[in-house]
């Protein structure tokens, strides 16, 4: 039986370049990069190869690249960091209703810790209200925090529009964006864009896990969350993870070097096309898929390689295992908070109903994802869903 991985939002699988470029570094250029002798060296250039290569893919420059362990590091070290470094600019902090939990149990931290948290509403879609936005801004606003792109339902949200509404509302204010499930897919300048900081993730573009970085645009300070050698700028201390850098290096290089939105689109019509003949399902977030031209300021618009579905009368654990006995692998909501059924904040904030909170299930891509491999999954939920649902629950 084949298998259909259609969970890469979760994780993808590595690349064999990233994985060879590791077991080189693991064991051959095994030197602490702070060395000073050859083998130092040796690794130092792994450090700087990646550095300038995410740096490009971003426009920016190679000092405001940090490493870090992945994008829940990221998004922590971007919200407590900032907000600790500029706290005598207010204590006042806003973010969505729909953040991942990297970002939302920083808030909560902030909250516990004397900070007021203003968290904007979404529309059924799932987009932001820019006039919210415009009205939260205050004098004491120290840090506002947006994801680009939502990890369970797809939404692309306005960014670039809403660091200009931040800047020009209190240019002190620090505008942080989540680019965990965009970043090498969607284009993204941080520069020209107004964002001050960007979190990214390594095994999101098909690198490993416990890589990643955050990209801290020059001028833009950070109170360091790791202390110890002066590592990255003294923003992150400890010996560098030089074979996942070496690897995450590689995923950059790939996944940077070919635009997907158009191959995605067409992906997302074809699979959306096929099961919306079934009884019963549902497609959560916005029709319209994003191509990279179409602003989300303007109007509804999806990341076409993630694709929420919702099935009446049918849990979302039963379909997924359900799936899996058919060498299918989906995910129940967003698998990156734990293992563990929980109802999801991003589907009860776009107003989902009830009975379909615990029977959403979502369908994310790679640039590996085929149409075969799309149209055999529609096929399997066509057989599954009419059999399921003759035991559904009352």
């Amino acid at each position: 039986m084949k298998e259909i991985y259609l969970d890469n939002s979760a994780t993808t699988r590595c690349l064999p370049a990233a994985a060879e470029v590791m077991e080189k570094v693991l064991t051959e250029d095994f030197g602490n990069p702070s060395s000073l002798h050859n083998k130092g060296v040796d690794a130092e250039q792994y450090l700087k190869h990646t550095r300038k290569v995410i740096a490009d893919s971003l426009h920016a420059k190679e000092k405001e690249i940090c490493f870090t362990s992945g994008g829940s590091e990221s998004n922590n070290t971007a919200i407590l960091g900032a907000c600790d470094m500029y706290r005598r600019n207010g204590k006042h902090v806003i973010t969505t209703s729909i953040e991942h939990a990297a970002v939302e149990m920083p808030m909560t931290y902030l909250e516990q810790n004397g900070y007021e948290v203003t968290r904007l509403k979404v529309d059924s879609k799932g987009r932001i209200d820019l006039g919210e936005l415009a009205d939260a801004m205050r004098d004491d606003t120290v840090l506002v925090s947006i994801m680009q792109v939502n990890n369970e339902i797809g939404t692309v949200e306005p960014v670039e529009a809403a660091a200009k509404i931040v800047h020009e509302k209190n240019p002190k204010t620090i505008f942080h964006v989540d680019a965990i499930q965009s970043y090498g897919k969607i284009p993204i300048n941080p520069g020209k864009a107004g964002i001050d900081l960007l979190s990214v993730s390594g095994h999101k573009i098909h690198g490993p896990k416990g890589s990643g970085f955050l990209y801290v645009r020059d001028g833009v300070r950070v109170r360091p969350l790791i202390f110890g050698g002066g590592q990255e700028g003294a923003l992150r201390s400890g010996t560098e993870n030089v074979p996942a850098i070496a690897g995450l290096g590689e995923a950059v290089s790939f996944i940077t070097k070919e635009k997907h939105l158009e191959k995605f689109g067409q992906l997302r019509k074809t699979f959306v096309d096929a099961i919306s003949t079934i009884d019963g399902v549902s497609v959560n977030g916005p029709e319209t898929a994003y191509d990279g031209v179409k602003d989300p300021a303007e109007e509804d618009l999806v990341a076409p390689y993630i694709v929420s579905v919702s099935v009446q009368n049918v849990r979302a654990e039963v379909l997924l295992h359900a799936l899996e006995e058919k060498g299918i692998y989906v995910s129940a909501g967003s698998a990156c908070s734990s293992n563990r059924p929980s109802i999801s904040r991003t589907l009860k904030a776009i107003g989902l109903p009830t009975d379909l909170l615990d029977a959403t299930v979502r369908f994310s891509m790679s640039v590996f994802t085929t149409e075969e491999e799309l149209l055999a999954a529609a096929e399997a939920m066509k057989e599954l869903i009419p059999t399921l649902q003759k035991y559904r629950r009352y």
